[in-house]
């Protein structure tokens, strides 16, 4: 085969009179060259980890206090107090070092340790800092003047050009609430959904734990906050991602889209090219931290622990409990196409492959015409389907021979490539293309992507693309974060020929594709049809809706001064109200990443004033705008206790993981535990790299992402809010369930957005509020 002649490196003839040793130059230059890489690489890595080390300091700080030290010898000023004294006095060896020696000698120490001081001086007052949250609650477009005073120390102390992990020492730990607190605003967030007698049932349970166990599992959970960097989230990734048995395809994984209405070619090979290449030199800078920190305002820094693990990370199957793999550098990905499975090195000569160099690899996969092995075609199906089975299956067919090698090919990879063989992506001319197009991604033909892997790239026929992505190890930010760039990178940087190919001459001399070898049993192809049918009932049973709703966007929002995200809450809601004539338990996600090692919490968003004002919409006679404005404000205090660590959820969730281990019965943290979200809400974000100006070219703006149902008889709903006149709607439900429909719930919600925006501007765009009238025109008041 000619992959198998390119891959030979040297070759040798042995004879009588000694063995002839013929060495490939080609070769050895790419292994000089790889060596050469790797020096350089570690060599940036361990510069960048002392700039980040020493941060808010530089290096050259420590020089300057040095020298600063040094000149005290000579104008016989003493700025240690006579410590430097006592070190020269308690120096080793100091009997075998002049009196001029010592003294350096002492002044460096000292100098080094007053520098190491300033350093954590520094970084504790701006955790200091960090822990204040009061700038989040006020009115915005309003800042008080100690909130002016807060940022302004804060950047002064942030110090310049910071790496992507140089605030984590400075990150303050995520509070643990009050026990009375928590418990009062669960009260208040179940009242509007339990009739008398249940609420005063469950008021007794809060009441009785409240007065006889929380105290006890509240100081473990304190004690905990003081030893881990987080008290949720290693609790939090194990027992609600890693223990849970069922399969992750829908139920866990969730899956990003491309950009809306820009197919920047068509060329399959080509854009997966590009594609590749942007997340290449995105890992590339993640793994020498040389991306920006996030920063909320743009200067409070956000938590960048979960970024870690976003390439070379695969959930591995377990009996009781799964393990998330993350692994160095690897040189690979691997590629599925049409039931065969390829390898595919993404170096040569100790650089990435270019673009056109992916290209042509993919296109080689492309154009093999040759047919799976037996078992091979639905082998990832076994990531589809339930994780014991699967793990079972791994241990006795995966752990040894060919199947062991192509296996650890796969979880060892960069990350795992999809080409597809069907054509997705928006289509105006089709009513239902955002359906099939989120359908594809999310869980496919439930045997062509690894949903195991921390995230599988997906590539279609006609040049769009598309992410499904592996829950435990990181939330949808962090993904959306990488997108961004790859975006950017792929239009505006790397971009294609007239043609549509990537930039760049065509390198054929390159080995080609690997295939990976199994040695699929009888017994484990019946495993793979098992959780294939599994997989595939489950699929089948995801009743997806996706729409763009043009008719307004951010910009009319604000002007009716509110948050869009709270209009958009109430007007799930309100669609909830008329779909189900009933009000439910209600999760919105929201970040704690202002905290070290934080990740999510829930924004309960069906308060008493929701539904006060829901209520009120189906009776005129009701103050509307007041209610509206009432419960809009009860949401953003709901969202911004979320944030700053005075959440409901989590505290009870590691209150209830404490209970377990100490053997405690609750039958309050039971119930509240055992409550289904019969509504479950996110919100994508996006233009978190402001690498794109949507202004300037309004048609490169991502279509969002969503995820599978989270009840059996509910609704798992994503939008995102793009630009100042689009928000798209990603709605999810089950066919089984008689009384959802996809399709109906992003009608009511089309028909509650309109009619929550009727308050506000009744009939000629008008806006009445207790007497003011205010006109919008051209995005301005007229009073």
């Amino acid at each position: 085969m000619a992959e198998a002649h390119q891959a030979v490196g040297f070759q040798f003839t042995v004879r009588p009179d000694g063995v002839d040793l013929k060495l490939s130059q080609d070769v050895i230059k790419n292994i000089y060259l790889s060596g050469v890489t790797a020096w350089k690489k570690k060599a940036i890595q361990f510069k960048n980890g002392v700039l980040a080390g020493v941060y808010p300091a530089c290096p050259s700080s420590w020089l300057i206090v040095v020298i600063a030290m040094m000149s005290s010898l000579y104008i016989r000023v003493d700025p240690s107090l006579g410590m430097i004294d006592a070190i020269k006095d308690n120096l080793p060896l100091r009997d075998c070092m002049s009196v001029q020696t010592r003294a350096v000698l002492s002044a460096i120490l000292f100098a080094t340790g007053l520098w190491l001081f300033l350093i954590y001086l520094l970084r504790y007052t701006l955790k200091a800092l960090l822990s204040y949250h009061g700038w989040i609650f006020e009115s915005h477009g309003r800042m008080s003047t100690s909130t002016k005073v807060w940022l302004s120390l804060v950047k002064m102390f942030s110090g310049r050009r910071p790496l992507l992990f140089s605030f984590q020492a400075s990150l303050p730990r995520l509070p643990v609430p009050r026990v009375d607190d928590t418990i009062r605003r669960y009260l208040e967030s179940v009242h509007p959904l339990l009739d008398s007698d249940q609420y005063d049932q469950m008021e007794v349970l809060a009441n009785d734990f409240k007065n006889s166990k929380a105290a006890q599992l509240q100081r473990f959970l304190i004690l905990k906050s003081y030893w881990a960097t987080n008290y949720v989230s290693d609790w939090w990734e194990e027992y609600i991602y890693l223990r849970g048995r069922s399969p992750i395809m829908v139920n866990s994984n969730f899956y990003i889209m491309d950009l809306l209405y820009v197919t920047p070619t068509h060329r399959q090979a080509a854009r997966a090219g590009n594609v590749v290449h942007a997340m290449l030199q995105y890992r590339r800078k993640l793994e020498r931290g040389e991306h920006a920190p996030m920063r909320a305002l743009g200067t409070v820094p956000m938590c960048s622990t979960q970024m870690e693990r976003m390439f070379n990370t695969t959930r591995i199957p377990g009996i009781e409990t799964d393990i998330v793999q993350h692994l160095a550098d690897r040189k690979h990905l691997v590629v599925y196409h049409k039931g065969r499975f390829f390898k595919v090195w993404l170096y040569t000569g100790g650089r990435h492959l270019l673009p056109s160099e992916l290209e042509t690899q993919f296109q080689r996969i492309l154009n093999d015409n040759s047919e799976p092995q037996p078992g091979e075609l639905k082998l990832a199906a076994l990531t589809a389907g339930h994780r014991v089975p699967w793990a079972r299956t791994r241990i006795k067919h995966f752990s040894h021979g060919v199947n062991k090698v192509s296996l650890d090919a796969i979880e060892s990879a960069a990350f795992f490539l999809t080409l597809d063989d069907e054509p997705q992506g928006y289509d105006p001319a089709k009513t239902n293309s955002l359906d099939s197009y989120a359908k594809s991604l999310l869980h496919g033909k439930c045997y062509d992507r690894w949903f195991d892997k921390s995230f599988t790239l997906i590539s279609y026929p006609n040049g769009k693309i598309g992410i499904n992505a592996e829950h435990s190890w990181a939330d949808a930010p962090i993904v959306g974060h990488m997108w961004e760039y790859i975006l950017a990178t792929d239009c505006f940087h790397l971009g294609y020929t007239e043609e549509g190919h990537c930039k760049g001459d065509e390198n054929k001399g390159l080995p080609y594709p690997t295939r990976l070898q199994w040695q699929i049993t009888k017994e484990c192809q019946d495993a793979i049809g098992t959780s294939y049918l599994w997989a595939k009932q489950i699929a089948d049973d995801v009743d997806f809706h996706g729409y763009l709703f043009t008719e307004f966007g951010k910009g009319l929002i604000k002007k009716c001064r509110t948050s869009p995200d709270a209009f958009i809450q109430l007007a799930l809601q309100l669609a909830q109200f008329r779909d189900q004539g009933v009000f439910c338990l209600t999760y919105e996600s929201s970040m704690t990443r202002m905290f070290r090692d934080g990740r999510t919490e829930t924004v309960r968003s069906c308060t008493s004033e929701a539904v006060a004002f829901v209520r009120a919409m189906e009776d005129p006679n009701f103050k509307l705008l007041a209610l509206f404005r009432n419960a809009a404000d009860k949401h953003q205090n709901m969202y911004r206790l979320a944030m700053t660590g005075s959440g409901i959820d989590r505290h009870l969730f590691c209150l209830y993981i404490v209970s377990k281990y100490l053997g405690i019965d609750s039958q309050f943290l039971e119930k509240v535990l055992s409550e289904p979200w019969r509504l479950s809400t996110s919100q994508t974000p996006q233009q978190q790299l402001n690498l794109i100006d949507i202004n300037k070219f309004p048609k490169y703006v991502g279509a969002g992402g969503g995820f599978g149902p989270v009840a059996d008889d509910g609704y798992g709903v994503s939008y995102i809010i793009i630009g100042e006149d689009l928000i798209t709607f990603h709605i999810s439900s089950k066919f089984s369930s008689p009384d959802t429909d996809s399709y109906r719930f992003g009608q009511h919600i089309q028909r509650a957005m309109l009619d929550i925006k009727r308050l506000f501007m009744p009939e000629n765009d008008k806006l009445e509020q207790h007497g003011e009238f205010v006109q919008l025109k051209n995005g301005k008041k007229h009073i």
